[in-house]
């Protein structure tokens, strides 16, 4: 079994687009720099120990860890006989890769070349040649090689990924990769068009509505709504949360309130309110005429508005990568707002 973490960027995207191409038992993770590698660290250890698999072998790509971290991961790791490979380009890595067999540095190539060459050389994979240009693509936009035929296209690309804000990945972080790997799937299928970058800039709406389309066409908005809303009625449980006698629906950076959060309340009419609060503490509260959420902005968080739409923020507020934390904070905070 692999357990692949790798980077929020097209980069880091690409290794994984390669990597569940290669392999059918994997379970994905991403994670920005900094302390969110190693709660993802602890997140698919957490995992390999329920799974209770043979042989799981943890995939870093397109992160570079400090000696600290190295000696962090490879003692938990350990622990469940996981094995180890590090694939990475950024230089901040070479004192860390000095000191570890499993950490692999090549400053020369993109992280997702570096995985591609990896699963040719250990798993015999892509014989054919059939990703090659689209990791050339990645590789000529990521270490800046603005002579490289590709290096427009792999511009689009890079836009593409940053751009691809629709799902909130701490909240729903499977169906955010898969969107973006269906992205790059979609760039890769235009590669070999006249004027790839250009059809691929063009095709950029339509490829986005694409992944979102259910039973019919709408508008992109619309149709986004439309899935978030989805995901937060199948999940609910997860999301709940109390307020005095009122239940509601607690969101994470999902934004468009005022469409998600109307949904969200026509579509679960046994619910009294939905909440989302951003990485601020800033919070958007919708009802439907289930009660004043304008009373609750103005309780928990010195906001306002109107009874069915209102807002505020949550003084003191304590961010995390792990939505389940976030939810804790909130409720813990709203049980003892006035004690």
């Amino acid at each position: 079994m692999i357990y692949h973490l790798s980077h929020i960027d097209l980069d880091g995207y690409g290794c994984q687009y390669l990597s569940t191409k290669c392999f059918d038992n994997i379970k994905c993770y991403n994670a920005n720099y900094g302390p969110e590698v190693m709660a993802r660290v602890d997140e698919i250890i957490s995992d390999i120990s329920q799974d209770a698999l043979p042989n799981p072998h943890i995939l870093i790509t397109d992160l570079n860890l400090t000696t600290k971290e190295c000696n962090q991961l490879e003692a938990k790791a350990k622990e469940y006989g996981a094995t180890i490979t590090l694939l990475d380009h950024h230089a901040t890595g070479e004192n860390a890769s000095k000191n570890f067999p499993w950490y692999y540095l090549d400053t020369s190539k993109s992280a997702t070349y570096i995985t591609y060459e990896w699963l040719q050389t250990n798993y015999d994979f892509d014989k054919a040649n059939e990703y090659e240009t689209i990791v050339k693509a990645i590789n000529a936009i990521d270490i800046w090689l603005s002579d490289d035929e590709l290096f427009e296209y792999g511009k689009v690309m890079l836009g593409m990924i940053s751009g691809a804000k629709e799902i909130n990945r701490i909240l729903f972080a499977n169906q955010d990769r898969d969107y973006k790997l269906s992205l790059i799937q979609k760039a890769k299928e235009i590669l070999n068009t006249p004027d790839a970058p250009i059809a691929l800039d063009d095709a950029m709406h339509s490829n986005k509505k694409s992944f979102f389309m259910q039973s019919k066409n709408d508008t992109k908005d619309n149709l986004v709504a439309t899935y978030i809303t989805n995901l937060l009625t199948q999940n609910k449980e997860r999301f709940t949360i109390y307020y005095q006698n009122y239940k509601g629906i607690l969101g994470y950076n999902v934004g468009s309130a005022s469409i998600i959060g109307n949904n969200t309340m026509v579509a679960n009419p046994d619910y009294d309110f939905y909440m989302d609060i951003n990485s601020r503490g800033n919070f958007s509260l919708r009802s439907n005429n289930k009660m004043d959420v304008s009373q609750m902005a103005a309780h928990i968080g010195s906001g306002g508005g109107h009874p069915n739409a209102s807002g505020g923020k949550i003084e003191g507020y304590k961010d995390s990568f792990v939505y389940e934390e976030i939810k804790a904070f909130v409720q813990d905070y709203i049980d003892n707002i006035d004690n």
